[in-house]
């Protein structure tokens, strides 16, 4: 009788776990995955740029792949470069979409639309990813740029850096147009979250120093240390997003994934114990401020560097942002995991190159190690991949420990 009452618990169990997800299950943890298209990265390919029938085939191939590995979010990059992957009347059809910024005649559907619905039908929540201040690639000019782009009516609220064009961040014209971008898709669209990555303040050119100091003169509001106005400038955007977007649907979540390291310990001794360019000096972004001031509601800190590495160790930064997490507890910590440098062994054999075991990263499963890690401390409640065509890539067969080892737990909706 014990014996039938126990299969009967576990059948029920099952049962009730799947009808609970198929009626949009809360997840008790994250399993999200970057889907970029900055330079047709993960999608769409190279070869269905311009053509919508084979765009639509490869975004449902994807996300039946991601389905299989039990992911339960995807961050969709639909503003990659002040552009656009669904249908805006405030800036152009992006040029990874249709080969030509502004080009609208190739495009007979709304992408973001369309991965709503189908990540849907698979159970998976999509926050849209924008990336801030990024006008332009190395690769492009502004020559590029659409009729209609917004620097064609203000090219005095942009400027280059590095070989490359960003909104000024010190311009309020600057975050009024972002939350005006953001309103307009939580307004839209039926999406989780708004979703920022790294990129504030470009990444730091040694040679270069950074066009704003007639703007700092000019408009200083008060300070007299250019980087702590630089920083406030990032603030003062961050914190109107997350208002923009709370006062449009309370229950969208905005979140950031900033680079890994904050501060080393050498600079602040609330930093951690790591040898890195440092987010809060080099980019501007003071994320613990966000974090404490509950602007947003989770952070995706990107910690793509091996247990052990000398530079910045894993297992250092894990437990540190784990104790900010727990300092912070309004903010979730999710990690961002580096899929993309996992090195497969077996394929470096067939195509004929020599396996550095030295490597963490070519020498067993690093992912894996790391995924143990991250069980090891509550305050991770999940984790997201970067990027999408690297993790299904199935690098050192991490994917198969995704399926059967590593599952996202859930619970039923009430």
């Amino acid at each position: 009788m014990k014996t039938i009452n126990r299969y009967v618990i576990v059948v029920y169990t099952v049962l009730f776990g799947v009808v609970g997800r198929a009626q949009d299950s809360v997840y008790t943890q994250m399993r999200g995955v970057w889907f970029s298209t900055v330079v047709n990265i993960d999608w769409p390919t190279k070869e269905a740029v311009g053509i919508s029938q084979k765009q639509q085939e490869e975004m449902i191939d994807l996300l039946d792949r991601l389905e299989e590995l039990n992911i339960n979010t995807v961050f969709f990059q639909v503003r990659p470069t002040a552009d656009a992957l669904y249908r805006s009347e405030l800036e152009p059809w992006s040029e990874w979409l249709t080969g030509k910024q502004g080009r609208d005649n190739d495009v007979s559907y709304d992408p973001l639309e369309m991965m709503i619905e189908e990540a849907k039908q698979r159970c998976m929540d999509v926050h849209v990813w924008i990336n801030p201040y990024r006008v332009t690639m190395k690769t492009t000019t502004t020559d590029s740029l659409a009729a209609n782009h917004l620097y064609r009516l203000y090219p005095d609220h942009f400027w280059k850096y590095d070989g490359q064009w960003y909104f000024d961040p010190a311009r309020q014209e600057t975050i009024d147009w972002l939350c005006r971008v953001v309103a307009d898709l939580v307004q839209r669209y039926d999406v989780k979250g708004v979703h920022m990555d790294d990129y504030f303040y470009p990444y730091p050119d040694r040679k270069t120093s950074l066009p704003d100091a007639n703007m700092f003169k000019k408009d200083s509001r008060g300070f007299t240390d250019i980087a702590d106005w630089r920083r406030d400038n990032v603030n003062r955007a961050v914190k109107a997003l997350h208002d923009t977007i709370k006062a449009i649907k309370a229950d969208v979540q905005f979140g950031i994934s900033p680079f890994g390291i904050w501060r080393n310990e050498k600079t602040d001794p609330r930093g951690s114990k790591t040898n890195g360019m440092q987010t809060y000096d080099d980019q501007y972004a003071d994320v613990l401020l966000w974090m404490q001031e509950g602007w947003i509601d989770y952070v995706v800190p990107q910690l793509y560097w091996a247990i052990g590495s000398r530079a910045a160790d894993y297992q250092e930064l894990s437990h540190w942002w784990a104790e900010q997490a727990e300092q912070y507890p309004q903010c979730k910590l999710y990690i961002g995991m580096a899929a993309y440098q996992q090195k497969d062994p077996e394929q470096i054999i067939r195509n004929k190159g020599k396996v550095n075991l030295n490597d963490p990263w070519s020498r067993g499963n690093e992912l894996c190690r790391q995924m143990r890690l991250n069980r090891q401390l509550p305050q991770v409640q999940g984790e997201v991949f970067f990027s999408t065509k690297p993790l299904l890539a199935n690098p050192n067969h991490f994917c198969d420990s995704l399926k059967r080892t590593f599952y996202p737990t859930f619970v039923p909706a009430p």
